[in-house]
C-alpha cells in the first residue's frame, strides 16, 4: 500500500511542517503523518507569529530557505516591529495573522512541494531494528519504511486537557490525544516527563465595547520576515488589537474557583510556563498588582472570534465567563470555547545531539515540544534543522550545525542539549550573547549561503543576497565620499536637535550622530537624497546600521574568535571521564550523560565550573 520512504514526518504542528518541507527540498521522499488532515499548520494558541526573539528566528527560517516566514506575510492582518526605540539588535518584528489563511497557505505551500505525500493516521509505534529506525506502526495497523523518523507531536503526547474539575484526554480541544510513543521510548531506556501549557477563552468580538479599551494600530510600514517579495497588506488595511486590563474586583472572582483549579489543587503535574503564565498564576505570585494586561487580538479578517491574550486559565468555565465580564469591553462578552491547560508528555532534550537526533536510537529526531519548548517559532526552527539533519544523515552527508554565534536557532539547540529543560523553554534576546551580531535585518547575510550550499536555499535567494551585500558596499563608498555644506544638512540636524555644523563634512561623520536616521534624512537634504535614490530602503537601513554599530559589532566578534579556540577542541569520542580525577562529581556525571562534542559544548553544560573544563583541557593534553 505504502512506498518506502526517506523521511517520515509524525504531526504537522509547525515542526513538523517546516521538517517534511525541508526534507523534500533537499531531495528526500517524505510522508507527513497527520491525526487530522484539517488541522495541518493549525495556530493551536494566540494567531501571531514573532515577538521579541522570536521573530529574529522566524526571519532566520526564511534565510535558510522554510517556508514560516513567506506563510506569515501571506496571512498577516497586522504588523508591529517590536523595541523600535532601543537599538538594532533588540528590533522584532511580530504578525498578527488570519489563523484560517494561515493554515490554508501553509498546506498548499506543502502540496505544491515536490516529494511530499500526505497520510492522516496515528503513529503508536516506531519500528526500530538493532537500535536503528527503520519506519513507523499506525493505529489502523500500517507498517510504512523510512531510512528516517521526525517526531513532532506537539502537545498530543499521552495529552489531558484541564478545566476546572473536568479531565479529557486529547492533544487540543477536541481531538485526541496520541498515545504510544512515549511508552516504547521508555521501555528503551529513555526518559520521558510531563510538561503543561494553556491557552485563553476565546469569545465574540461583537459582543466587546471597544470604547473602553486602548486601540493598538499596526506600523505604517509593513517590513515582514520574509526576506523575499511576499504580497502584504497594505499599512492602512490592517486590523487594530486592543488593550484592556483587569482589575481587583476581578481577582477576587477568579479567586473564589482557585480551590477547583487543577493547578492548585495537584492535578497538574507538569510545569508551565515561566514567562507565559496563566492568569490565576499571575494573581497568585503577584499579589502586590491590582490589574494585569490583557491584549485583545482578532483571529482574522472575516470572523469575530477574539483572542484574550494574557487571561489563559484553566479555572470552571462559570468562573471564567463571570470573571471575564467584569473587565472593561467586556461586560456582554459571550464565549465561543473557554480557556483551558493541557498536560503532555516531553523528553528532556538533553538525550539528543546537535543535530536533533536522538543519542540512543539512530536516525529517529525529535523536534518541537517534545523537546520541551513552548511556541511556534522556537518549533518551527527545531523541525527545519531536523529536516535538514534527517535528510544529510540517510544520505551520508556532513551535519547541518549552526553556532551560537551564528543563530538564534543555534543559542536555541545548544541551550537545550546542553542545560535541558524543566519547564516550557522560550526564547528571549537575553538568552543570545552575541545578539549584536544576530540581528533580524542581517539573517539572510548570516544564513543564506549556508544554506544554498546545501540545497534548500535556492538561487533566487542567494541571487537577493548578493544584490543586498553589492548594494551595501557602493553606499558605504557614497558616504565615505559625499560632503554635505552647512546650508544642505543644519535643517536636519535642527529637527533631530543636534548641533550645527559651520563648515562642510563628510556624511560618515554627520550618520554617526544620535537620532540621525539616513531614511529620514533623505526626505530633507537633496544631495543625500539624488546620491541613494536608487537604493532600497531595507539595504540603506542594513548599511547605516553597519556603520553606526561597527565598533560593538567588532567587539562581539571578537569574542567569538575568542571562543572559537575552546569550540575547535574536540574532545575524542571514546574519551574515557572516569579518569579525569580532580574534576567534580556533578561535572563527571554531566559529561557521561551529555558527552559534549568540544571544550566549548563542556563549558556550556549547566553545573560544570570553569575548573571542570581546565581541568579536562589538561588531561586532554592541551
Amino acid at each position: 500500500m505504502f512506498p518506502n520512504y526517506d523521511v517520515i514526518v509524525i504531526g504537522a504542528g509547525h515542526a513538523g511542517c517546516e521538517a517534511a518541507a525541508a526534507a523534500a527540498n533537499m531531495g528526500s521522499k517524505v510522508l507527513l503523518i497527520t491525526m487530522n488532515m484539517q488541522t495541518i499548520a493549525q495556530m493551536s494558541c494566540n494567531p501571531a507569529m514573532g515577538g521579541i526573539a522570536k521573530g529574529q528566528i522566524i526571519r532566520e527560517i526564511d534565510a535558510l530557505g522554510g517556508y514560516s516566514g513567506v506563510v506569515s506575510d501571506a496571512s498577516t492582518i497586522q504588523f508591529r516591529m517590536l523595541n523600535r526605540s532601543k537599538g538594532p539588535a533588540m528590533w522584532s518584528p511580530r504578525t498578527q495573522n488570519d489563523r484560517m489563511v494561515f493554515a490554508s497557505v501553509w498546506r498548499e505551500m506543502l502540496e505544491k512541494t515536490p516529494n511530499v505525500d500526505f497520510y492522516q493516521d496515528m503513529v503508536r509505534e516506531v519500528i526500530i531494528k538493532n537500535m536503528v529506525v527503520c519506519g513507523v506502526v499506525t493505529g489502523l495497523g500500517h507498517k510504512i519504511n523510512s531510512k528516517a523518523v521526525i517526531v513532532t507531536s506537539g502537545t498530543f503526547l499521552n495529552g489531558i486537557i484541564h478545566i476546572g474539575e473536568k479531565q479529557i484526554g486529547g492533544g487540543r480541544i477536541s481531538e485526541s490525544a496520541a498515545t504510544g510513543i512515549t511508552e516504547q521510548m521508555v521501555a528503551l531506556g529513555m526518559e520521558s516527563a510531563r510538561l503543561k501549557t494553556g491557552t485563553p477563552p476565546r469569545v465574540d468580538g461583537r459582543s466587546l465595547d471597544y470604547s473602553k479599551m486602548e486601540e493598538q494600530v499596526g506600523d505604517e510600514e509593513i517590513v515582514g520576515f520574509s526576506y523575499l517579495d511576499i504580497k502584504k497588506t497594505k499599512p492602512e488595511q490592517q486590523r487594530s488589537c486592543y488593550i484592556t486590563y483587569t482589575s481587583s474586583a476581578v481577582h477576587e472572582i477568579l479567586k473564589t474557583g482557585f480551590d477547583k483549579s487543577p493547578m492548585f489543587s495537584g492535578k497538574i503535574e507538569g510545569r508551565g510556563p515561566r514567562y507565559c503564565p496563566s492568569i490565576e498564576d499571575k494573581i497568585n505570585r503577584f499579589a502586590d498588582r491590582d490589574r494585569h494586561q490583557l491584549f485583545v487580538e482578532p483571529e482574522g479578517w472575516n470572523t469575530c472570534e477574539i483572542y484574550v491574550n494574557g487571561f489563559s486559565t484553566s479555572l470552571p468555565e462559570e468562573v471564567q465567563i463571570k470573571a471575564l465580564k467584569s473587565v472593561s469591553g467586556f461586560e456582554n462578552c459571550k464565549i465561543f470555547r473557554p480557556g483551558y491547560a493541557i498536560e503532555y508528555d516531553y523528553f528532556p532534550p538533553t538525550q539528543l545531539t546537535y543535530t536533533l537526533e536522538t543519542k540512543l536510537i539512530q536516525n529517529l529526531f525529535f523536534a518541537g515540544q517534545i523537546n520541551g519548548t513552548t511556541g511556534y517559532e522556537e518549533a518551527a526552527c527545531q523541525g527545519l534543522m531536523a529536516g535538514m539533519n534527517a535528510h544529510l544523515k540517510i544520505h551520508n552527508e556532513k551535519p547541518f550545525v549552526l553556532k551560537r554565534n551564528e543563530a538564534y536557532i543555534g543559542v536555541l539547540i545548544d541551550d537545550l542539549i546542553n542545560k535541558g529543560t524543566d519547564e516550557p523553554y522560550r526564547m528571549f534576546t537575553s538568552r543570545a550573547e552575541y545578539r549584536t551580531l544576530l540581528r533580524q535585518d542581517n539573517a539572510d547575510l548570516r544564513l543564506t549561503k549556508i544554506s544554498n550550499k546545501l540545497g534548500l536555499a535556492k538561487t533566487n535567494r542567494m541571487e537577493r543576497v548578493y544584490t543586498k551585500m553589492q548594494g551595501i558596499d557602493n553606499i558605504k563608498m557614497i558616504i565615505n565620499d559625499l560632503w554635505l555644506e552647512p546650508e544642505d544638512i543644519n535643517p536636519y540636524l535642527e529637527t533631530i536637535n543636534s548641533s550645527l555644523i559651520n563648515e562642510k563634512q563628510k556624511l560618515n561623520k554627520l550618520i554617526l550622530r544620535p537620532n540621525a536616521i539616513l531614511l529620514d534624512m533623505m526626505k530633507m537634504v537633496s544631495k543625500v537624497q539624488n546620491a541613494l535614490n536608487l537604493f532600497d530602503a531595507e539595504i540603506i537601513e542594513q548599511t547605516e546600521i553597519q556603520l553606526k554599530y561597527e565598533r560593538y559589532i567588532e567587539k562581539e566578534q571578537e569574542l567569538v574568535d575568542k571562543m572559537s579556540l575552546l569550540e575547535n577542541m574536540i574532545i575524542p569520542d571514546v574519551f574515557d571521564y572516569d579518569k579525569v580525577q580532580a574534576i567534580s562529581s556533578e561535572a563527571l556525571q554531566k559529561f557521561k550523560k551529555i558527552k559534549p562534542r568540544t571544550l566549548g559544548q563542556a563549558s556550556r553544560i549547566s553545573g560544570v565550573n570553569p575548573s571542570d573544563v581546565q581541568i579536562l583541557m589538561v588531561y586532554m593534553g592541551r
